[in-house]
């Protein structure tokens, strides 16, 4: 028998440390881009190099390795591309804490030397998630790491640029955009963040200039009026169409506005009356451009009030300066009323300051013929999304979408590509650094402003590849076979890189879009570190090792479905690691050191252990791969969990047990001796087989100890490389459906036999008789050629199988597919102490009850008590009365077997 390599428990850290380096020095995971395969590929997300792995990360990782290990099992040339990206605000907000930390900034370093600062930080803490994602056991090809200011990846976004620019689908103009006051930027619409907010309306009335009365408009920021240009009604409100064309005069300016109509005035809201204000209102700007309306902006790039508000507000924080106008309305009596008024607030989404709406002049692209490419791609079936769900909110948000502002007012980022000449204005957008202006001798400027990170992320798919050059990577590799991702970037992200890659490429950047859910705590809720209900994935893999967690996040990975974590979850998961390690243990203390052969005999010669054991195999092997190929991993996990625990170490290795050398020698020879060598060979050749096997189908979702265990078995050579092994090849001619039904006879006797003896507190040691009355001739036969099973199984002493028994009377019973099992009971149970410790249980339970009884009765415990907790109550009371029922019920039964 062979020396068994595993210790006696499975510790993961030591392990995984020794697989990862293993698979880096052999280049198991380097693509070697091999035309006479097919290819599967990924990208990652990449992750922020100010980050830190999240529970997110995690799933996204895990679901991403199972995929790649899956596909590399199948034959396929598998490339999952790491990377990271250098996200603009993110990276420059931690590095100018760090500078204000010493009594810097960056203003006082100068763009270049900032820039030079950001990039060594990069440099030394830039790495730190890249490793934490080797530490889930990412099988990513690190000789392909990207960065999303590297070299390369800076040429294909100046290419895309240049030539959006030359199709003129980018531009520069004044537009309203968000803006930052703390992180002094441009923000796109998807990177504002809208929370509720108890703000407050504000009833202000606007005199008319002729003297004849005047208008009441409602406002939330009553700042902003320093900024109004007009009144807008509806065209079709009858209340003011006679004042349309005329003037009203702007409290506190004396400014005269003119009474505008138009269509997009809520007429039910408020008094029927919209102040407009084109500088600092998305959809004021609007209605300013239809009605060629002044811009007047009061609200600087800080955040503080303008000298266009005039002297008495200048300089005031916009916040500030609302107190202050409120109060001054109030005094020359045009503050009509207040009102609260819960509403939407936008904050940035790095800093959380309130984002101030903003007209500037910025980049833009103009991304209406893009958008329509990437909505077709996905109506026609080129890419598809699951779950199918997500398509419609694609759709919806592709058809609503706005002009992309792609200007970003910081340092760290691509730096836009435009040059303007201060002497005669000219701009020059190039792919080279232009050395001089083409019209005149005039100094080159180059434009300050940097990219929205997400301009480089949208190229992510074929920047990685070498594009735009024509790299064997991109031939073989693009468009990409999947991408998986959480909802939350599916517009940020998904979307603008289809928009690109049909662009660039004129094919779609991924065939399929997997959509996972949000990992929440255990109760649902969102984790976050104010909550305090964060569980750190590496705290957790330290703590129970990354396959237990990565089982876990996989077992609960369903499609759509939000995972609701909790540590025990993970801890249960470990459980499962240690009984496969169990498990290996036992296979390799029985199997033979040079191993037992790889031929497995015919399955006409195999008897119904074997033949059940490997017809479930051969099942399990399809499920699964079907599972994994149509995204469904918790199926794919779950499936996996229920064989190996359930059906390989509770049936098949206790069934085996007497065959196996072992086992023989720990039972002291209880097993038959009867072709005890023909039945050992046969037990380690299918154990061997069963247990290789499903080595190779949880590997995928638990590498570490799948490698640990294979490494260790016979004849695999020393470190045997598992990530490199194929799916187990199919056995067709093994499938024997009569086989599950027969095993599933047996099964259901043994457990109504185990469930007789727990209802009935009789130990494991008790031997017993069982009388099975059995009146179909074929199930009688199965019985009785499996009897050794049977009573193996059922730790029984005698069992026997007739047409017509007469049970003796104090026998319990059960009735399992029409087949009538008895167990008599004389000598095994002493009804008398029985009845008196059922007794004994039931007087317990009543006052139990009693008192829970009376406590869910209470009308003032109900009254002061948490929801939460009279339903526990209530709960606990359910539960104990069903145990009451329960015992009643085997009292009954033990007296009528006594009469």
């Amino acid at each position: 028998m062979t020396e068994t390599k595993l210790s006696k428990g499975y510790e993961p850290r030591d392990v995984e440390a020794k697989w990862l380096e293993y698979w880096e020095e052999q280049g198991t995971f380097t693509a070697p881009a091999q035309a006479d395969r097919p290819t599967y590929s990924m990208v990652i997300p990449p992750p922020n190099v100010t980050g830190s792995l999240h529970m997110g990360h995690a799933l996204n990782l895990t679901l991403q390795d199972i995929l790649a290990r899956f596909h590399r099992q199948q034959g396929r040339d598998v490339l999952w591309v790491p990377g990271t990206d250098h996200a603009g605000i993110a990276t420059q907000n931690v590095v100018e804490k760090s500078l204000a930390a010493q009594g810097k900034s960056r203003e006082e370093l100068g763009r270049e030397a900032f820039v030079e600062r950001v990039w060594a930080w990069k440099e030394e803490y830039g790495g730190k998630i890249l490793n934490q994602v080797r530490r889930l056991g990412a099988s990513v090809d690190w000789t392909r790491l990207r960065f999303t200011m590297d070299d390369g990846l800076s040429k294909a976004v100046r290419e895309v640029f240049v030539r959006l620019y030359e199709e003129g689908l980018i531009y520069k103009g004044d537009y309203i955009i968000n803006w930052c006051p703390r992180c002094h930027t441009a923000l796109a619409d998807l990177e504002v963040e809208h929370a509720q907010a108890d703000g407050r309306l504000h009833a202000i009335r606007y005199p008319l200039a002729d003297g004849s009365g005047g208008l009441t408009v409602m406002t939330t920021r009553p700042e902003t009026m320093l900024g109004d240009t007009a009144v807008a009604v509806h065209p079709e409100d009858e209340r003011f169409a006679h004042l349309v064309g005329k003037e009203v005069i702007l409290p506190l300016v004396g400014r005269k506005l003119p009474i505008i109509a138009d269509a997009y005035v809520d007429r039910e809201f408020g008094t029927g009356c919209l102040k407009v204000t084109p500088a600092h209102d998305m959809n004021d700007f609007e209605l300013g451009r239809r009605h060629d309306l002044a811009v007047v902006k009061v609200i600087d790039d800080h955040g503080r009030m303008s000298a266009e508000a005039g002297m008495e507000y200048a300089g005031l924080d916009r916040m500030e300066c609302r107190k202050r106008i409120v109060a001054d309305l109030e005094e020359k009596g045009f503050l009509v009323r207040v009102e609260d008024h819960p509403h939407s607030v936008g904050h940035c989404y790095r800093c959380r300051t309130v984002i101030e709406p903003a007209v500037s002049k910025q980049w833009f692209v103009a991304v209406g013929p893009l958008a329509a490419k990437a909505r077709k791609a996905v109506e026609d079936g080129r890419t598809a999304i699951y779950p199918r769900q997500w398509e419609r909110t694609y759709f919806d948000w592709l058809d609503n979408i706005r002009d992309w502002c792609i200007s970003r007012q910081i340092w760290w980022g691509h730096r836009i590509p435009a040059w303007t000449c201060q002497s005669c204005g000219e701009m020059i957008v190039s792919r080279e650094d232009p050395k001089s202006c083409p019209k005149c001798p005039g100094k080159l400027v180059q434009e300050s402003d940097v990219l929205d990170t997400w301009f480089s992320s949208a190229l992510w798919p074929f920047s990685t590849l070498g594009w735009p050059d024509e790299t064997s990577e991109l031939k073989s590799y693009y468009p990409t076979s999947v991408l998986v991702t959480g909802f939350d970037i599916l517009f940020f992200w998904v979307a603008r890189m289809m928009m690109m890659g049909l662009h660039f490429r004129d094919e779609v950047p991924f065939q399929h879009v997997y959509i996972h859910a949000l990992v929440r705590d255990s109760d649902g809720q969102k984790m976050s570190k104010s909550k305090g209900n964060v569980i750190d994935p590496l705290t957790m893999v330290d703590q129970y090792g990354t396959d237990a967690l990565r089982m876990t996040l996989t077992a609960m990975a369903a499609m759509g479905r939000d995972i609701k974590l909790s540590e025990d979850r993970i801890q249960g998961y470990r459980f499962f690691v240690n009984k496969l390690w169990n498990a290996a243990r036992f296979a390799l203390i029985n199997l033979p050191q040079d191993g037992a052969g790889d031929v497995l005999p015919a399955s006409a010669d195999l008897d119904l252990r074997h033949r059940w054991i490997l017809t479930r195999l051969e099942q399990v092997k399809q499920e699964n791969a079907a599972a994994i190929t149509e995204y469904r991993f918790n199926d794919a996990a779950m499936g996996l969990y229920q064989f190996i625990w359930h059906e390989l170490c509770d049936w098949y290795l206790e069934m085996v047990k007497p065959d196996l050398p072992g086992a023989v020698q720990a039972e002291k020879g209880e097993a038959q001796e009867q072709n005890k060598a023909e039945s050992q060979a046969t037990a380690q050749v299918c154990l061997q087989t069963v247990l290789s096997e499903v080595l190779l189908l949880l590997h995928p979702v638990m590498p570490f100890v799948t490698q640990e265990i294979w490494n260790s078995l016979p004849a695999r050579g020393a470190r045997a490389n598992l990530a490199a092994q194929p799916y187990p090849p199919a056995r067709p001619g093994q499938l024997d459906e009569q086989a599950l039904r027969d095993m599933g006879l047996i099964q259901e006797v043994v457990v109504s036999v185990r469930n007789i003896r727990s209802e009935l507190s009789i130990g494991p040691s008790q031997k017993l008789d069982v009388l099975v009355r059995c009146r179909e001739a074929s199930l009688a036969e199965v019985l009785s050629t499996n009897r050794e099973t049977i009573v193996h199984l059922a730790r029984l002493e005698g069992f026997q199988v007739e047409a017509d028994l007469n049970p003796p009377k104090a026998s319990a019973s059960a009735v399992v597919q029409g087949v009538e099992v008895f167990v008599p009971l004389a000598g095994a149970v002493d009804f008398q102490t029985e009845l008196a410790r059922l007794e004994k249980e039931l007087n317990k339970a009543a006052k139990e009850l009693d008192i829970v009884t009376r406590k869910v009765n209470n009308d003032d415990f109900l009254a002061k008590a948490p929801a939460e907790v009279v339903e526990k109550e209530r709960a606990k009371a359910r539960d104990i009365a069903e145990k009451q029922s329960k015992l009643l019920a085997l009292r009954e039964r033990l007296q009528g077997l006594m009469e």
